[in-house]
């Protein structure tokens, strides 16, 4: 069986981990790099040179168009 834990020492215990929480919380954002405004998140090819969500809808449904078009003609020549 464990030894139970003084009751002088449960106090000191439960100060220090108080203590010692937001003094890691502090130190994480320390050693962390901000992230600045004018990166880019997770891509290195600039705005201007990258299709924007309209062109990439488009050229999908026309790649859609043209399986849809491969099955009815090949549906056809059966």
């Amino acid at each position: 069986r464990a030894a139970p834990i003084p009751k002088m020492l449960a106090p000191c215990l439960l100060r220090r981990a108080i203590l010692t929480v937001p003094l890691v919380f502090l130190v994480a954002l320390l050693v962390t790099e901000p992230v600045r405004a004018d990166q880019e998140a997770g891509t290195a090819i600039p705005a201007e040179s990258r299709p924007c969500v309209d062109c990439h809808a488009f050229e999908f449904m026309q790649r859609a168009l043209q399986d849809l078009k491969k099955t009815a003609y090949n549906l056809d020549t059966r």
